[in-house]
């Protein structure tokens, strides 16, 4: 609780510094790949100088389980200094999850596959190389999963970002 509670305040206290300059995101849009807790393709299109629309489609798979999900996010940009913004932003997610099967006793369980649905957030920061059209970035986007055990996932999905920007 104490965690979550220093999260929360930090999230708030950077949502509420006041920012003259915006970001500039110098790009109609951007795609690449994301890699962290769950691997996938991320794009990005911009609306504003300081504002996007970004998404990701991922597979997640662990011994347990397998999840693909396709997330959408509403996402604000500030400048930092340099080649640098920090972002954060909200969305949703739909996908599906799959526990995987398992040998119980000498007989085999076969599990279905379920809907997956979540309520999404990201917060992070990127870099813009100079010269060229590449930029990294390094976000945590916590979700609130509604279906398979109603939990809200905090640090487990941190991701590094790599996009070609066009």
């Amino acid at each position: 609780m104490k965690k979550l509670s220093w999260i929360f305040g930090v999230t708030v206290g950077l949502l509420g510094v006041s920012n003259e300059a915006s970001a500039q995101l110098d790009s109609k849009g951007a795609i690449g790949a994301r890699f962290g807790s769950a691997q996938g393709i991320t794009y990005r299109h911009t609306l504003s100088n300081d504002r996007a629309l970004e998404g990701l489609l991922s597979i997640q798979s662990n011994s347990n389980y397998r999840r693909f999900r396709v997330v959408g996010l509403y996402e604000y940009y500030r400048p930092i200094s340099g080649g640098f913004n920090w972002y954060y932003g909200f969305g949703g997610g739909l996908g599906s999850y799959k526990e995987k099967d398992k040998t119980i006793d000498g007989k085999r369980v076969e599990y279905d596959s379920e809907l997956a649905l979540s309520i999404d957030g990201i917060i992070g920061i990127e870099y813009n190389i100079p010269e060229t059209p590449f930029q990294v970035s390094l976000d945590v986007k916590p979700y609130f999963d509604f279906l398979q055990s109603s939990t809200i996932k905090l640090i487990d999905p941190i991701g590094f970002s790599f996009r070609y920007k066009f």
